[in-house]
């Protein structure tokens, strides 16, 4: 008797401990991965054991959306015990690398409020086959790649390569918009990008040997600062696309999805051999590539105090503005000054190309002829795999008239080393010493034609202005109320014929469809070819509604087409028109 008493007694202490589990409510964030690429998609599940109402999803800041919410509804009965679980999911893409919060969602259940713990995602860097959970498009995998193409992978140091983003698509994708959210960073490289204007398609692109359309992204040329393994960062593209889904139109066409995905060119990793230490001359100041070298002199015969301009020139195809010109030798009885540097270079893929100079004035104070001794320019030839030297050839300046100097040293000095000279009494004759005033006669303002067409003008400025706000921008504004206003009353007129079509599944859907793309005409001031879902969202939050009711009025939409091809019940229809009007209220109120 006893034994029987401890075991009902053991029995009623068990169901009562799994009431008292079941009872218990629970509110779970989980996602799919804590780690992941920054063109990789996160899963998110919201999970609850009890069912409530207002769900209120974290701000998810540091994420683009890529779909959601999903709500999904499970119940069970496992040995006359029952269980209940609601999720809702959302689909992420993250917007930049690093350690990336999401923040506390919030639901109300049997009057209490319930959140989430917040949670933490780590995002590396975009890999080159990323895995997005529940969600992968096997169609973008096979027909979207984005590349960079380098011209050398093996250059010298200070030799330039060009570096040319492709990206490459085919149907049946179609690109809609393209962001940049991540930009290849050069640290160890001079760059020079390339500007190639408006973005075309190219539809006879070639991808692997089979026909893409391609799309130029991206030009840059590079020139490597320092030798060994230089690593070239990925570039990463969010893609707007339209993808053919499984259902079709009463047309039989198939409906198009709209979705997104992250690509990346992946990390590039060049091998920068170092210039050969043996021939190098003892003048090499960097240069490589392929130059032209020569001194120009603007004048060879002059009179002593005039000037003369002597041109060191470097013209060519290379690191033009990454090397020192050599200097100029004069003998130490010219004056000369600090050279005037001017470039003309353009940049294309082949590289860096133009010219260089440096303009010497140059003073003779005695009269004589003086030489000029040969300019050595050295510089190294990636092509040639070898130094080579180029030599200016020598030249005379002849001063015939000028005081004679007593010096007989006219042996060229390094310019870094002169001293510039005491000018001589008579160097500077040319300049006039004497002035000569004239009167300047001077017309009256007053009642002149200047004075009446600036008297005139502000009057005829004010009648124009008058004429542009009254018959232009005044009829714009009108025309624009107008439209606005017949928005109005399509929607309030569809609406109502929504309602008196409750007996008629497509003709209730259908007006309703109207009413609510009538209403956001008047509201959103926008065209019915630019009604896309995706718009429709963007628009409702820089309006500032809501999440909460955008959702539900973008989700009436998606019901009234999926209406089309499914039968719903009364009950939908009616909750559908309530969803509507109730929407349509509160976007009012918070407009």
């Amino acid at each position: 008797m006893i034994k029987r008493k401890t075991l009902y007694s053991f029995l009623l202490l068990l169901i009562g401990f799994t009431f008292s589990l079941q009872a218990q409510v629970s509110f779970d964030a989980k996602v799919s991965k804590k780690r992941l690429g920054l063109n990789e998609r996160l899963r998110i599940d919201f999970i609850m054991n009890e069912n409530g109402d207002n769900f209120i999803p974290p701000d998810f800041n540091n994420f683009l959306v890529v779909s959601g919410p999903q709500q999904s509804v499970n119940r069970s009965w496992v040995n006359g015990v029952s269980s209940f679980s609601k999720t809702y999911t959302y689909f992420l893409t993250p917007k930049s690398k690093g350690v990336l919060r999401i923040g506390q969602a919030q639901i109300t259940i049997n009057g209490e409020v319930y959140k989430t713990s917040p949670v933490e995602v780590q995002v590396t860097e975009a890999v080159k086959k990323p895995n997005d959970p529940d969600n992968i498009d096997y169609l973008t995998d096979e027909n979207i790649h984005l590349i960079a193409e380098i011209s050398n992978n093996s250059p010298y140091l200070n030799e330039g390569i060009s570096v040319v983003y492709k990206l490459y698509f085919r149907n049946p994708i179609s690109i809609n918009d393209v962001q940049e959210l991540e930009s290849p960073t050069y640290g160890d490289f001079w760059s020079s990008k390339i500007n190639i204007g408006r973005i075309q398609v190219d539809p006879r692109g070639q991808y692997k040997g089979e026909p893409y359309n391609e799309v130029v992204w991206q030009k840059v040329v590079l020139y490597p600062q320092k030798s060994g393994k230089l690593t070239i960062e990925p570039l990463t593209l969010n893609l707007q696309l339209s993808v053919p889904s499984n259902r079709r139109d009463l047309f039989g066409r198939r409906i198009l999805k709209q979705g997104q995905k992250t690509i990346t060119s992946g990390r590039r990793t060049l091998n920068v051999k170092p210039l050969p230490t043996s021939g190098q001359p003892e003048n090499f100041t960097g240069a490589v590539g392929q130059f032209d070298f020569d001194v120009i002199l603007s004048k060879d015969a002059l009179k002593a105090s005039e000037s003369f301009q002597a041109k060191i020139k470097v013209s060519g195809k290379g690191n033009l503005n990454l090397f020192q010109l050599p200097e100029i030798n004069v003998p130490n009885t010219l004056e000369v000054y600090e050279p005037e540097r001017k470039e003309t270079i353009k940049t294309t893929l082949s590289g860096t190309e133009g010219t260089v100079e440096e303009n010497y004035t140059i003073v003779p104070q005695y009269q004589g002829k003086y030489p000029i001794p040969p300019v050595a320019f050295s510089y190294f030839d990636p092509k040639a795999k070898n130094y080579k030297t180029v030599r200016s050839q020598e030249l005379l300046v002849d001063v015939y008239e000028g005081p004679t100097s007593g010096m007989t040293n006219t042996s060229p000095v390094p310019t870094s080393t002169r001293t510039p000279l005491t000018a001589s009494e008579g160097a500077f004759r040319f300049i006039q010493l004497e002035t000569d005033f004239k009167p300047v006669i001077t017309k009256a303002f007053w009642m002149s034609k200047r004075f009446w067409l600036l008297f005139i003008l502000p009057f005829v400025l004010l009648l124009l202005g008058y004429y542009i706000n009254r018959f232009v921008i005044q009829k714009s504004k009108d025309s624009a109320s107008n439209k606005q206003r017949l928005a109005e009353k399509l929607a309030k007129k569809y609406l109502s014929s929504a309602k008196k079509a409750f007996g008629n599944q497509v003709a209730f859907y259908e007006a309703l469809e109207r009413a609510l793309h009538n209403y956001l005409k008047a509201k959103l001031k926008i065209e019915t070819i630019e009604l896309s879902k995706t718009k429709i969202a963007e628009l409702l939050e820089n309006k500032k509604v809501d999440k909460v009711i955008a959702t539900e009025f973008i989700a009436v939409i998606e019901n009234c087409e999926r209406a089309r091809y499914a039968p719903e019940s009364e009950g939908s229809i009616q909750t559908d028109f309530e969803k509507a009007s109730r929407a349509m209220a509160m976007i009012d109120r918070q407009l």
